[in-house]
């Protein structure tokens, strides 16, 4: 061959393969850097040894460089379509990238080609899961287990798509199968304790997030779910797990994460003279309720800044201690240091006997107040404000919304009653027509909501922001719970010290309104001696 002549591409590929194989004895030793090095040496030999595209995809993935390890599985894609480990592993590269239609894409690819690949139809169920399709879910674990029993991560996700189809004991059959075949396998202890808060075992659902966090110490998750339980049975020592929302990827506070080069404020440090921002995080509802801590915080000497969701700016502006009020999203003014409205308890160390709970603590506009009285009238009846749905992107919308029709038939004659949300949903709106419920939702803002609620006798209202609006207010309250209610409501009582006028009326069987609403039934017509 003449000196100057190129190998030909036989030699080329010997080469690579040679240089290949020294990068896979390298990643099997442990050494996945040098492993790369090793796969970069043999493509710089032959650019189109598509197995060494796929391992270094695989090194690449495991050194955390993932969109070098993508490129290299649709390289070795390119070279070669029908390499089933590049889809399969470019399959579970996506779902981490939470690409899910673009994973689910790549999976099924990988099973096509090769039915039998146990890992790549658990994976294929892991991404199901997230799209909300529990029963394809379900049947992926299955067909996983079918052909490799003893895989703990597809009994682990079967667990996930049974409590999601409401089968808890199934669900906990499989999370034990789980942790029979892998012990160390945090999730499944922590799905677990979820399943078991589910049937309402909170002690072993505690014992169940323990034993995660034992395995896996920054597990986010867990902790912020160990979290919700101490808190849901008043044991507030659990503000400072709830601190781990901010982690847990599961979550959407984690999405809303705030990253300013201020320090936080958690309680410790001087405020006086110094500036603070205070910010919303989650819902409404949550703002309306911790927004109460703001004058405690100005106690100590700081000039406060609110920044909350734009509907609620022009209601606190009101709200005594604050210096200035501003909607989310724009423009900061200077501050000193910050803190989420949802930290505050934690900062301030509330026990469930130093709930700061006044009366009212938020003031409705007087002159707005005698304009709807004045508009409302006097026919000599009661007036009850009424909210029967939230927002449906609430995780627990289904739950804790109630169907109007449902709700009108628990509603005793001799009342007016007057429709206090804006979102009208189009499967209530033709029973609202036809009802006799007054409806001003066109001219509702949140100030003019507050007024409202203030011109009532009473407000009923599912969890959602009119029920803590009308509690911060100290109007008379009466908030319908589903079984599976808020940890804020905690458990078996039917008060609150969050609100001192708000009462509670909870479900006996998750989804079963009916007992509920007659016991509404007799306490409306006793509260107004109606007939």
């Amino acid at each position: 061959m003449n000196r100057n002549q190129a190998p030909c591409r036989g030699t080329r590929h010997a080469e690579s393969e040679a240089l290949h194989l020294r990068g896979l004895r390298e990643a099997r030793a442990g050494r996945p850097a040098s492993a790369a090095i090793w796969f970069d040496r043999a493509l710089d030999v032959d650019p189109l040894n598509a197995s060494a595209h796929l391992d270094r995809g695989v090194i690449l993935r495991n050194l955390g460089r993932l969109p070098e390890a993508l490129a290299s599985f649709e390289r070795a894609l390119a070279l070669d379509p029908h390499l089933t480990a590049a889809h399969a592993n470019r399959g579970v590269l996506l779902k981490e990238l939470r690409q899910w239609d673009a994973a689910l894409a790549s999976l099924d690819s990988a099973i096509a080609q090769n039915p039998h690949m146990g890992s790549a139809h658990a994976n294929r169920a892991a991404v199901l899961l997230e799209l909300g399709r529990w029963r394809a879910a379900l049947a992926s674990c299955d067909e996983a287990l079918r052909i490799a029993p003893h895989q703990a991560q597809a009994h682990c996700n079967r667990g996930s798509a049974l409590r999601a189809l409401g089968c808890l004991s199934e669900s906990l059959a499989s999370y034990d199968a789980a942790i029979h075949l892998d012990a160390g396998l945090a999730e499944a202890y922590s799905n677990r304790g979820a399943v078991l808060a589910d049937l309402h075992e909170w002690e072993q659902a505690r014992e169940s997030y323990d034993a995660a966090i034992a395995l896996r110490p920054d597990f986010a998750e867990a902790r912020f779910n160990r979290s919700v339980i101490a808190l849901l049975r008043g044991e507030f020592s659990g503000w400072m797990d709830y601190e781990w929302r901010w982690l847990n990827e599961n979550g959407k506070t984690c999405r809303e994460r705030r990253d300013f080069a201020q320090p936080a404020w958690r309680g410790k440090e001087p405020l006086a003279g110094r500036t603070i921002l205070l910010f919303a995080e989650q819902g409404l509802g949550d703002t309306l309720q911790f927004c109460r801590y703001v004058p405690l915080v100005a106690a100590l000497g700081a000039t406060v800044i609110l920044e909350v969701q734009k509907p609620l700016v022009k209601l606190l502006r009101g709200l005594p201690g604050i210096s200035y009020a501003i909607a989310r999203g724009e423009p900061l003014p200077a501050f000193d240091c910050h803190c989420p409205l949802l930290s505050l308890p934690l900062a301030f160390g509330t026990q469930l006997d130093t709930v700061p709970a006044a009366a009212c603590y938020l003031e409705p506009d007087a002159a707005l107040i005698a304009e709807w009285t004045k508009r409302l009238g006097d026919s000599g009846q009661p007036r009850i404000g009424l909210a029967w749905s939230g927002n449906r992107r609430n995780a627990n919308d289904r739950y804790r919304s109630v169907a109007l029709a449902q709700l009108i038939e628990a509603l005793p004659p001799g009342a007016r009653y007057f429709c206090l949300q804006t979102d009208i949903r189009e499967t209530d709106r033709p029973t609202l027509a036809a009802s006799s419920i007054v409806c001003h939702c066109e001219e509702l803002d949140f100030p003019a909501t507050a007024a409202l609620c203030a011109a009532m006798d009473l407000v009923i209202s599912v969890d959602t922001s009119i029920a803590h609006l009308s509690g911060a207010i100290g109007k008379r309250t009466w908030i319908l719970l589903p079984q599976n209610g808020d940890w804020r409501w905690l458990l078996a009582r039917d008060d609150s010290p969050w609100y001192e006028s708000v009462r509670l009326f909870r479900q006996q069987r998750l989804g079963d309104w009916c007992g509920v609403l007659s016991t509404l039934n007799e306490n409306v017509r006793r509260l107004f001696d109606l007939r």
